[in-house]
């Protein structure tokens, strides 16, 4: 896999914080960073699927057992009590 630098700006309390961590965890603050931004992607992705699934199954309807044709008039419906 081809890699590309780039630069980050943080404020220095929390690049602190995430160097302490990187070394509780024993690895860098790159491949900490690296791990954090593939679960954005994967999460963005994992979303963007379900999303097409929920709008497949909606184009497609829903069998409500009516078999496309009502038993009640629209205005039944709506009456007034």
């Amino acid at each position: 896999m081809k890699t590309q630098n780039i630069t980050l700006a943080l404020p220095k309390d929390i690049l602190l914080r995430v160097k302490l961590i990187a070394a509780q965890r024993q690895t860098s603050v790159s491949n900490l960073l690296y791990q954090a931004l593939v679960g954005i992607v994967q999460q963005d992705d994992q979303y963007l699927q379900a999303q097409r699934r929920h709008l497949q199954r909606l184009a497609r309807g829903f069998d409500l057992g009516t078999h496309g044709k009502l038993k009640t008039k629209r205005d039944e419906l709506h009456a007034r009590r």
